[in-house]
């Protein structure tokens, strides 16, 4: 059945119905069916069930998906602009190159599911769980991600710039190679999480846990470590001129190979806890290891 022969209209008045009783009209099943550009703008379907559906080029622009069922759909490429994805499942679907600008996925979940290439500008994640997800080279600028539960997920040579990941808990993450400058990850946790090569200029991670995360040749000039707990990490070649650090632990931190020159608050026992060796630049720009006494915690 083409898109033009599947009576679109009929089923969302039956659906509409339905939403307002459920005694009355039919619950929307769009499951399987073929709907390549289909115009489905700021269409209502609220808990409509779309499993395995079709949907390449779609518009549903402002759409209302909240609690939708979207399990297997194939949604590349589909405007989802403004569209609501609160409480949607989305586990197996792919929105691949997806355009998903100021659109909300607020308590959405999803498990095994792409976002590659989608364009998450402004977007809105808050309280989102997900797990196994590509969202490699997506562009989530200003994105919010606060209090979401990340797994296993591929930001690699995405933009995360300005993105909002306050309280997250984040497990095995990659942000290789991305940007991320001014992200926030302020009181995040972060555990086995890897930064390499990324351009993380300006990031904040204020009171964050950081547990064995990754941050090799990575750019983190003027970040913000203040009363973070880095419980090991790798920060070889990483550059952290202007950063902060009052009050952050820093145990077995491993700052070998690093630049701290210029780094800001550190103290003598903070340099004591964390690893550091003859290829470390020190704060006032000498040449490492650390040694107590020194002063070379003290930035010129």
């Amino acid at each position: 059945m083409t898109t033009a022969q599947i009576p679109i209209s009929g089923i969302l008045n039956q659906h509409k119905q339905w939403l307002e009783d459920h005694e009355r009209g039919r619950r929307a099943d769009l499951s399987g069916l073929t709907l390549n550009e289909a115009i489905l703008a700021g269409a209502d379907l609220r808990e409509a069930i779309l499993h395995g559906s079709t949907l390449l080029d779609a518009k549903l622009t402002r759409a209302d998906l909240t609690g939708a069922k979207l399990n297997r759909a194939d949604l590349q490429r589909a405007n989802l602009a403004g569209a609501d994805l609160t409480r949607a499942d989305i586990s197996q679907a792919d929105l691949g190159e997806a355009w998903l600008q100021d659109s909300s996925l607020a308590e959405a979940i999803g498990d095994g599911f792409s976002l590659r290439k989608a364009k998450l500008v402004d977007a809105r994640l808050p309280d989102s769980t997900f797990r196994q997800a590509n969202f490699r080279q997506a562009s989530a600028v200003r994105a919010v991600f606060q209090q979401a539960r990340l797994s296993n997920i591929d930001f690699q040579d995405g933009d995360i710039s300005d993105a909002l990941f306050q309280h997250c808990s984040l497990q095995h993450v990659n942000f290789m190679a991305s940007v991320g400058v001014f992200s926030n990850f302020s009181g995040a946790k972060l555990d086995h999480c890897d930064f390499s090569e990324a351009d993380m200029r300006g990031a904040r991670f204020a009171r964050a846990t950081l547990v064995q995360c990754r941050f090799h040749n990575t750019s983190l000039a003027d970040s913000d470590f203040r009363g973070a707990k880095l419980l090991g990490g790798d920060f070889y070649r990483a550059v952290l001129a202007g950063s902060r650090f009052g009050n952050a632990q820093l145990k077995m931190t491993d700052f070998r190979g690093a630049n701290l020159r210029g780094a800001r608050e550190l103290n003598s026992e903070q340099l004591l806890q964390a690893l550091t060796d003859q290829s470390t630049i020190l704060p006032n720009g000498s040449k490492g290891p650390y040694r107590r006494f020194s002063g070379a915690e003290k930035p010129k």
